[in-house]
């Protein structure tokens, strides 16, 4: 492919040439041999070239009647040529490859806070889901394009590539990433992807799924925030449906038709001696607040109205579907 497309690029280059060479060959032989002003000289040779049916600008002489004819004939033949190269190049399926990967590119370079999804399987899918139900922007990385058919994901949500490689990160613009997500099956990438993450973006947030509870502390080494053992999760659900349904139910049913109930606030505007009761956050909204969860990943449950506050902790709270719209316009301690 690399060989054609310089070959075609070399018979463009020759064939733009070529018009040029003619184009100033006729107007040169009209200045300099037939007495042609420059503007003459052009116009001549233009209507020539394009073979428009104009009549002469000024009688010819038998020599100036073959040289016309040649200049005729010549871009007859080149124009031709041009016309092929041309087309061969904008029909070729590298050519639309190329502009679709560029595009692409630029497009993903313009995302800003976005999540990127290492690995596409059961749990990568689940999660692009969900992310798309909330209208997030993000980016899925897998080496195998099957995974990806019928996903309905746009073309510049996936980047087929392995996620182990430092530039496949880079490609996935993580630096201006703000979360990113690893669902490979095997624990050891997981870590390698999630230590070679931090070294390209300090900031961004990580969350993990592992195979082995012995892998959840070598991820958080990594710089995981949060592991997931999918198993285990699955296997308390089910044991709580059995120990306290009514209360699984309630906890399934916080979200409702994509919107959900519970919702976690960044705070980064607080100033300085400020606690939860100077957000207003019932008084404003009617949310109510259920959770506190301080920088070092402390978590309290219920706080009191009196909890103090500071930037980079995160509040969790509950409402209903107005109450939480109502919060989201409310961005003056948002993240």
């Amino acid at each position: 492919m690399s060989f054609f497309r310089n070959r075609l690029f070399t018979k463009i280059y020759f064939a733009i040439i070529s018009i040029l060479v003619l184009f100033g060959l006729g107007v040169c032989t009209y200045v300099f041999y037939f007495d042609y002003s420059w503007v003459d000289a052009f116009y001549m040779t233009t209507i020539t070239i394009a073979t428009v049916g104009f009549g002469e600008v000024q009688a010819l002489d038998e020599s100036g009647k073959l040289f016309t004819s040649f200049l005729i004939i010549a871009s007859i033949f080149i124009f031709g040529y041009s016309v092929t190269t041309l087309s061969s190049y904008l029909l070729n399926e590298d050519y639309w490859e190329n502009f679709r990967l560029k595009n692409k590119t630029k497009l993903i370079k313009r995302m800003k806070n976005h999540v990127i999804i290492c690995g596409y399987g059961r749990n990568g899918k689940q999660t692009a889901k969900k992310l798309k139900k909330f209208n997030k922007d993000f980016l899925v990385i897998d080496e195998d394009s099957q995974v990806f058919h019928d996903s309905h994901l746009r073309d510049e949500q996936i980047l087929i590539a392995n996620s182990l490689h430092e530039k496949t990160l880079e490609d996935a613009n993580i630096a201006n990433a703000q979360f990113l997500i690893l669902t490979l099956p095997s624990d050891a990438d997981n870590v390698f992807i999630a230590l070679t993450a931090k070294q390209l973006n300090k900031n961004i947030i990580i969350y993990s799924r592992a195979s082995e509870e012995s892998s959840v502390k070598k991820l958080k080494i990594a710089g995981v925030e949060s592991v997931i053992l999918p198993d285990k999760v699955g296997g308390d659900h089910l044991a709580s449906l059995v120990v306290s349904p009514d209360l699984v139910e309630f906890f399934d049913n916080l979200m409702v038709d994509g919107h959900p109930n519970v919702v976690e606030i960044y705070i980064n505007n607080a100033k300085e001696g400020w606690v939860i009761e100077n957000l207003e956050i019932e008084e404003k909204t009617g949310c109510r607040t259920i959770g506190y969860k301080t920088k070092e990943g402390e978590f309290k449950v219920n706080p009191p109205a009196k909890q103090p506050i500071f930037n980079g902790d995160r509040i969790i709270v509950i409402g209903s579907k107005d109450q939480i719209a109502i919060l989201n316009k409310i961005n003056y301690f948002l993240g």
